[in-house]
């Protein structure tokens, strides 16, 4: 914000010298002998009316301009022409004065102008810096509401390899302190390659089969370069949770399917749950917050550039996603997010 005032008293000044230069070669080529006194009196006038009544707007911004305000501006108007006559070196002329009122009133009206611009231009900024920190804040929420039960899940499952001394228990720690890495620090930038995305879902898919039996329940497929693509990090696991959540309480081999293919710049991916009766765990997360998280985050992150589609048909339960534009750069996406 400061830089942009700056760039504001740049311009004024760049102007008002401009300004100077044309009023002093005017009146210079009029053959007034006096032309230097002339154009410095005219100046002051200008730059006197002018900035008066720029201040005198600031310092009722975003007040009632009552009484106070009109007696001032009044003021400003009927003594605008007296820093002429401190320069002009001939006798005081009514014709002259009322001529320098007109140039009052003019200046009195720029100032006006270029008032309102700064403010219009100030609060613009100032709206979009709010914006984007409002932006920042819901995603940096949306990105905490991890479900904290499969933390715990998995702590209780990793002490039990440990007790057991189960050759497991070394690599299930390292997973689970791969994923809490990658979900503490690396998930703070705007986008993140597409396949360390995916290693992190694979870690939670890893963890998640401690519970079941030895045969991956989750048939997980990848294709594409995952490693030119940029994807906003933690988007999947919601929709993970959900499958895991509404899934029947014992799972076959291969019932969950995920699968993410990279297309060019287009990244499809599904993830599908066969429907329990009742849910594996309907403990692990009250309210919800899968899907309307993610179509939260979606709407703030990719506008315009995905399509989320829900397939319920009483047996299973299928989720689609497709998100196009996965190489624009991170600093694309956030002036994105911030038109936006």
């Amino acid at each position: 914000m400061e830089r942009v005032k700056k760039i504001f008293w740049l311009i004024h000044l760049g102007v008002w010298v401009l300004f100077t230069l044309v009023a002093g070669l005017q009146l210079n080529s009029d053959s007034d002998a006096l032309w230097r006194t002339t154009a410095t009196g005219f100046i002051a006038t200008c730059l006197y009316v002018f900035y008066l009544h720029f201040y005198l707007l600031t310092q009722y911004a975003g007040k009632r301009k009552g009484r106070d305000y009109w007696l001032k501006l009044t003021a400003i108007f009927i003594s605008g022409p007296v820093p002429f006559f401190l320069f002009y070196q001939k006798l005081f002329d009514v014709g002259i004065y009322f001529m320098h009122l007109v140039t009052a009133a003019i200046f009195i009206f720029l100032s006006w102008l270029a008032r309102v611009t700064e403010n219009l231009v100030l609060n613009t900024i100032r709206k979009e810096q709010l914006e984007k920190q409002a932006v920042e804040a819901e995603l940096h929420y949306l990105k905490s509401q991890i479900n904290p039960h499969f933390l715990f899940n998995t702590l209780n499952n990793i002490h039990t390899l440990v007790y057991k001394q189960a050759a497991a228990a070394p690599e299930a720690v390292m997973q689970l302190a791969s994923l809490m890495r990658y979900m503490i620090y690396e998930s703070n930038a705007a986008t993140v390659p597409l396949s360390r995305e995916m290693d992190y879902v694979q870690d939670y898919v890893s963890l998640q089969q401690l519970r079941y039996k030895p045969s991956p329940v989750v048939d997980l497929q990848i294709e594409g370069e995952t490693d030119a693509c940029y994807i906003a990090p933690l988007l999947f696991i919601h929709l993970l949770e959900n499958a895991y959540k509404h899934s029947p309480a014992r799972l076959e081999p291969g019932d969950l399917k995920v699968r993410v293919e990279v297309q060019a710049d287009v990244l499809h991916f599904s993830v599908q749950n066969p429907i329990g009766r009742k849910p594996a765990h309907p403990l692990e997360e009250p309210g919800g917050i899968g899907l309307p998280n993610v179509r939260k985050r979606l709407a703030l992150q990719y506008p315009g550039q995905h399509t989320l589609t829900i397939q319920d048909t009483g047996e299973t339960f299928t989720v689609l996603l497709t998100i196009h534009g996965l190489h624009v750069p991170a600093h694309e996406i956030n002036a994105q997010l911030l038109h936006h």
